[in-house]
């Protein structure tokens, strides 16, 4: 099958990663010359997706178009290529224009009555500002005093403003068509000071009840919108209450892989079948036992190692796939012997989480040594500080 993806930042490294897995052709698509994911797929076409007719002529001859972007100029011209016949669309138009606004989703959460964070003035300090739009953790900041706030932070259509809610993170998708979802596998999300997701785990170690019910209440919220596709959601263990974040209608970055990695479950094949009506979407059972899995970027630079959110992967020279990286079982990365600075993403899988824990520090160490690094980083508490079935609180 030849599927297009079109965007090659974040998603789209995730969407050719996981099509390359499932032994797909990948045209890859982006209006910038040498974007993260240029080299990891078959093929590649510096292309701006303005022209419905230009586009539907480039498309054409794909068995499916898969949007890896969230630019709305190019999302309306791949939905108006989709509603004229010209192409296959793994994409929910209608799910989507709800999820990318933080506002509309918690207008939705409201309706649902699902707890979410107090909403200021309401609430007290400190409190998380969020542009409505913006992706991920863009602009995203916490605030202690009024003074801190935007000075534009009166006009409801542009921010969230919701009271600051520790605890653990967690992240879980849910896919499928109308009466018939799947959620798929939780996972815990560790961040970067700038509420960046820079580690996966995978199983997420979430006490069993609670995850039936993180997994009931996406399959609600799929419900709700009535979501054709897939759909990330996330929450916030506060105490033994889910907080929900927030909602995104699209293919996400990060958990896809590690999910594949932990139980063999494929997203992007999971929703190309489904929407080229190639095999039944809830036909696939999940990996058992799953796999302990720990992926996570790092950034090396000036005989520094410093673990960062995905950011660092975002506006790098195109990356590769590398097998066996200084120990990891795999890592996306612009490596090359000599390079003194350089970016990866490192995935490590065992059967339990000591002995990933060991493998990745064993490689945390490899690197250290060949790259003859004498400082690292890494803000959050020791991986070795938890093991399945207990999070750092």
């Amino acid at each position: 099958m030849l599927v297009a993806v079109v965007g090659g930042k974040l998603q789209g490294v995730e969407a050719v990663y996981l099509a390359q897995k499932a032994g797909w052709e990948v045209l890859l698509i982006d209006c910038k010359a040498a974007p993260p994911a240029a080299e990891l797929c078959e093929r590649f076409v510096q292309f701006d997706v303005a022209s419905v007719r230009e586009t539907a002529s480039l498309l054409g001859k794909s068995d499916l178009v898969m949007p890896a972007l969230e630019n709305p100029d190019a999302l309306g011209v791949l939905a108006a290529c989709a509603a004229s016949g010209a192409i296959s669309l793994a994409f929910d138009p209608d799910a989507y224009a709800v999820t990318c606004s933080k506002i509309r989703s918690n207008a939705l959460f409201d309706r649902l009555r699902m707890a979410i964070p107090g909403q200021w003035p309401g609430c007290g300090f400190p409190v998380i500002v969020k542009p409505d739009s913006a992706s991920g953790s863009h602009g995203v900041r916490v605030v202690h005093h009024t003074d801190e706030l935007p000075a534009d932070h009166d006009k409801s259509e542009k921010y969230v403003i919701q009271a600051f809610t520790p605890g653990p993170s967690y992240s879980l998708e849910v896919v499928g068509l109308p009466g018939k979802y799947r959620a798929l596998q939780v996972t815990a999300l560790e961040m970067d000071a700038a509420f960046d997701c820079k580690r996966v785990l995978a199983p997420s170690g979430l006490d069993s009840s609670l995850t039936h019910e993180f997994e009931q209440m996406a399959i609600n919220l799929a419900e709700a919108i009535r979501l054709k596709g897939l759909m990330d959601v996330e929450v916030i263990l506060n105490g033994q209450q889910l907080t929900l974040l927030e909602i995104d209608a699209r293919l996400p970055s990060q958990t896809p892989i590690a999910v594949y990695w932990s139980t063999g479950m494929n997203m992007v094949r999971q929703i190309g079948e489904m929407f080229t009506g190639r095999k039944s979407l809830l036909a696939v059972p999940p990996a058992e036992p799953p796999e302990a899995v720990i992926y996570e970027h790092i950034h090396v630079s000036d005989e520094k190692m410093e673990i960062c959110g995905e950011h660092i992967m975002s506006n790098v020279d195109p990356l590769h796939v590398r097998q066996d990286f200084f120990g990891a079982d795999e890592a996306i990365t612009n490596y090359r012997p000599g390079r003194g600075n350089w970016v990866a993403t490192l995935i490590f899988s065992e059967a339990d989480r000591n002995s990933t824990v060991n493998k990745r520090n064993a490689t945390i160490e490899s690197i250290k040594h060949h790259c003859n690094i004498d400082t690292y980083a890494d803000p959050t508490l020791p991986l070795n500080c938890f093991c399945p079935g207990e999070m750092k609180k």
